[in-house]
């Protein structure tokens, strides 16, 4: 009896310390807020290489995040950026003001992430293309849509006020043009540069290409969805001009971030635009050249409430103006080299942002966090 008691005990200790040896982090990772302000619900990106220096047998199936201090699993996404390879791992997470968080990464089945975002071609919608997260809706007009009457080229929202995703549901009823709860599409976009979507500007006029016509989705959710919009040549002042536009939209953000690469003969730079179509009633408008960021805050669209739409230039010499149809950010690219900036919306009947005052604040934070990125290490 005593023996097998000692047996007993001496298992049931070993089985402790297996697991653990099971749940013991391989690799940790610290993420500093450096800034003075809080940063909500913000994706990071965690270099992949740097994990699997420190935990070389990772498997990709098979690891979980912890937060070390709640002792919570953070939800994540491993980040292909259409390839097979893996590039970085993307956690979402809260900092406090100047505040410090660390993640055990652990061996373990993960809980199965909800998804935040979402994007995908939709050919039975005259070949749109529409992603979203959960703040916010969005879409660019394809090929398909060039011979009817009712043609777009810029970027269109749809403003939410709800986390779930919507775009399949709305597509399948055609019964989007109606706040049934969730939120609507009544922004109007026609053949102008939209909510934020840019365009070679030649003697004071913008040089429209015709509408996207190549598609390809590199990461999509559950924390951000990325995809490619390729553009035909066509003529810009006698130049041969195409355009590849990268767009990747994070759970939590209003703000989409592109990546425009103009492709051309010769070494000569190439001016652009990026625009906000403008209202003939008037709205609210913010024009901060050094700080690179264009804000309109719409009049009232009746019962439906009212948009905010913003433009982040990332870097470089910004020139702001608004003619008949436009509020718009000049600036410069050559032959193919990105030029990034960042676009996005608000609507005040999703009782988040709900006065010109607020979104500018919010434009003008998100600037601030650009420049001041989270601070990332792993051990």
């Amino acid at each position: 009896m005593r023996k097998s008691l000692i047996l007993l005990v001496f298992f049931a200790g070993l089985s402790a310390a297996v697991m653990g040896q099971g749940t013991s982090a391989k690799a940790i990772i610290t993420i500093t807020n450096p800034m003075n302000i809080s940063r909500t619900d913000e994706v990071v990106a965690v270099n992949w290489s740097a994990v699997k220096a420190k935990y070389p047998n990772i498997d990709t199936a098979n690891f979980k995040v912890m937060n070390a201090s709640s002792k919570k699993e953070v939800s994540f996404q491993l980040e292909r950026r259409g390839g097979s390879e893996v590039q970085n791992l993307l956690v979402q997470l809260s900092l406090r003001s100047n505040e410090t968080a660390k993640l055990n990464i652990i061996p373990g089945k993960p809980v199965r992430s909800v998804a935040k975002t979402f994007g995908r071609f939709v050919p039975e919608r005259y070949d749109d293309f529409a992603w979203e997260n959960d703040k916010v809706a969005f879409r660019m007009y394809g090929k398909a849509l060039e011979t009817r009457k009712d043609n777009a080229f810029g970027t269109d929202v749809w403003v939410k006020r709800s986390t779930k995703l919507v775009i399949n549901e709305w597509y399948k009823t055609g019964d989007y043009h109606a706040d049934h709860g969730d939120g609507m599409d009544y922004y109007s976009v026609g053949l102008t540069l939209g909510a934020g979507d840019i365009a070679p500007y030649v003697k004071d006029s913008v040089v429209f290409s015709k509408n996207y016509h190549h598609w390809k989705v590199l990461d999509n959710g559950p924390l951000r969805t990325t995809f490619e919009l390729g553009y035909d040549e066509w003529d810009v002042a006698g130049k041969a001009v195409k355009v590849t536009k990268t767009i990747s939209l994070d759970a939590g953000s209003h703000m989409n971030r592109i990546e425009a690469r103009y492709t051309y003969g010769g070494d000569q730079t190439l001016p652009v635009v990026i625009g906000i179509v403008k209202r003939k009633e008037p709205g609210t408008i913010l024009m901060n050249e050094q700080q690179a960021i264009t804000g309109y805050w719409e009049p009232k669209h009746g019962a439906d409430g009212i948009t905010g739409v913003g433009v982040i230039v990332d870097g470089g010499n910004v020139k702001m103006s608004i003619d008949k149809t436009h509020l718009l950010a000049q600036t410069t690219t050559s032959n193919n080299q990105a030029i990034v900036y960042y676009n996005g919306a608000a609507w005040d009947k999703a009782n988040e942002i709900t006065s010109a005052q607020q979104w500018f604040n919010y434009l003008d934070a998100f600037k601030r966090k650009l420049l001041q990125p989270l601070k990332v290490s792993v051990q």
